[in-house]
């Protein structure tokens, strides 16, 4: 996977998380993964296809969702409260929003999908092709992660001269 797909989507969860939560935010772990995903709490994922296909997790565990769905709401919510998932979808759109808009604008075509709940207890795997970067993001309200597992479609990669 290359830092050009990725490094948007880091400057976007940043810019998200330390504006909307209004606290410093910082990278903590960063791993690459193969295996399948496995859901920490309330988890929305996003999909991409074109010539950038793949998906974006972004995963609150579900003490760390409610804090953050309060903090928006401005009351105390319950974890189980729908407005927690609700939450937690809307970050996920306005990360990823942000991170597609710098990637459009470095000329990528591709289609972004809508946040959907990600459910299961364990989510796509990543194949030889496609491993996942997974990014830890250490705010006030706990620990935010994203996983990402994007790649240059074949066709398209190999019709504009990038190949991983």
């Amino acid at each position: 996977m290359k830092m050009e797909l990725i490094q948007p989507f880091i400057n976007a969860a940043d810019a998200v998380l330390s504006q909307g939560l209004q606290s410093p935010m910082e990278i903590g772990n960063l791993t690459m993964e193969e295996q399948a995903y496995r859901r920490k709490g309330v988890a929305a994922m996003v999909r991409v296809s074109g010539e950038i296909e793949g998906r974006i997790i972004f995963d609150l565990d579900t003490k760390t969702a409610a804090r953050v769905a309060s903090h928006f709401a401005g009351a105390e919510l319950p974890e189980s409260d729908d407005l927690v998932r609700e939450a937690v979808c809307e970050l996920a759109n306005q990360v990823i929003g942000n991170a597609i808009a710098v990637l459009n604008d470095q000329g990528f075509k591709f289609r972004v999908h809508p946040p959907e709940l990600h459910t299961s207890e364990s989510g796509p795997k990543s194949t030889e092709n496609t491993e996942a970067l997974v990014l830890c993001f250490d705010t006030t309200s706990g620990n935010v992660f994203m996983n990402i597992a994007l790649q240059y479609h074949t066709a398209a990669a190999a019709a504009s001269g990038n190949s991983e």
